[in-house]
């Protein structure tokens, strides 16, 4: 795997909380009066947090095993409302929920340090992607984290211009 994407897997744990640390307490659990135009899901600060850990977990974590050990697997897409709701991701510690982020993408980086170039060319099936090689579903890990700081960003700026 490029270097480029390993260091900005390594570095995103540290970014997530620090673009979480921007939202006043208040904040955390605020909605926009519209989510037209949101780079990410339409979730709260503290959404998208519990988001980026299950879909690290549930998502990735499986999705990783499973291209790596199976023939071609057929990769599930996750629902993220229903995990939100379900989850109750709007009562959920923000800080115990950033740790365990954090513990789960060392696990990810851990299994991505001695993936070979045979492994990367791997094949799998990614429901709403298509066919894909390991390669490019590690590419989609890092293209989800930045899609989720955008969605930070995204929602502070909606809070800032409807408080200022």
């Amino acid at each position: 795997m490029d270097a480029v994407t390993l260091q900005a897997l390594a570095a995103f744990p540290a970014q997530l909380a620090a673009h979480f640390a921007l939202f006043p307490a208040a904040a955390r659990h605020w909605t926009p009066p519209s989510w037209d135009g949101v780079p990410s899901e339409p979730l709260t600060a503290i959404e998208q947090v519990c988001h980026v850990r299950d879909i690290e977990i549930d998502g990735y974590h499986v999705r990783i095993r499973r291209t790596l050990g199976e023939d071609d697997p057929l990769l599930a897409s996750l629902d993220t409302d229903r995990l939100a709701r379900e989850r109750r991701y709007g009562e959920d510690d923000p800080m115990a929920a950033l740790a365990a982020f954090a513990r789960a993408r060392e696990e990810t980086l851990a299994m991505l340090a001695s993936i070979t170039p045979e492994q990367l060319r791997r094949r799998a099936r990614f429901e709403g992607y298509g066919p894909l090689s390991f390669k490019s579903l590690i590419h989609y890990l890092c293209s989800h984290d930045q899609q989720h700081l955008a969605g930070l960003q995204w929602v502070l700026g909606q809070y800032e211009a409807t408080t200022a």
